[in-house]
């Protein structure tokens, strides 16, 4: 319980803590490289990502990072638990933002904080605001950002990968930018597992070679998917048996 209180009210305090620079990283310089301001950016949720996975006592290995290219990239990942986000902020160097669900753009100071770093909000309610969603995450990655999806749409809570859906590969697709899956472990034995409780787990963050856009221009959506979701379980698998 201890746990759970100590995260929630970082979470809180912290996000009332950078309102201020919040405001800074809103007025940059214009000379600085859009790289450089991305990095500065990220700087704030990295230590806040960093710091919120230490109050949980879990341990965070990570392996692959060679693997993520220069540039824009598309990250996928499996979709454990709500730890997941936290998670990968802390464990990649790279920039990126991520889909998340619109009712999250009523939550003050966090929401202003995905803005900033270019997260794309969707509502799956509404398919002609989700399909703007989508053509907006795909000119984002065509202007240089990284975005993460969850193929999987909602959590698995530890069970089996479950099945890809093929509607945010057309993110990859309309902007040919890299691939890059991404394997979670151990974030549903934080929180999901545990009676909603926080406690303390073994987290692996396993990333596989990235698979570009002549690799994958001639696939269709659907089978995309489906090459990208083989590509996480099998290095699951692979590392369970390394470990």
């Amino acid at each position: 319980m201890l746990r759970l209180i100590a995260c929630f009210l970082y979470m809180g305090g912290y996000l009332i803590y950078t309102i201020p620079r919040l405001s800074r990283l809103k007025r940059l310089p214009d000379d600085l490289t859009p790289d450089s301001k991305k990095q500065l950016i990220h700087e704030t949720p990295k230590k806040w990502s960093k710091t919120f996975m230490a109050l949980t006592g879990s341990q965070i290995e990570v392996d692959g990072l060679q693997h993520i290219p220069e540039g824009p990239v598309l990250i996928a990942s499996n979709h454990e638990g709500n730890f997941d986000i936290p998670v990968l902020i802390g464990a990649l160097e790279k920039p990126f933002g991520f889909i998340a669900k619109v009712e999250i753009k009523k939550v003050p100071v966090l929401s202003a904080w995905m803005e900033a770093i270019n997260c794309v909000f969707i509502d799956r309610k509404n398919r002609e605001k989700s399909t703007d969603s989508i053509m907006a995450g795909v000119e984002l990655l065509k202007n240089g950002n990284s975005l993460v999806i969850f193929p999987e749409g909602t959590r698995s809570k530890g069970g089996p990968v479950g099945l890809f859906k093929a509607g945010g590969f057309r993110l990859a697709k309309d902007s040919g930018v890299p691939i890059v899956p991404i394997s979670i472990q151990g974030t549903a034995d934080v929180f999901e597992k545990n009676g909603r409780l926080v406690k303390p787990a073994k987290i692996k963050v396993i990333i596989s070679p990235p698979v570009y856009s002549r690799q994958y221009k001639d696939k269709d959506p659907i089978s995309l998917a489906e090459e990208i979701r083989e590509v996480i379980i099998q290095s699951r698998n692979a590392k369970r048996i390394a470990s």
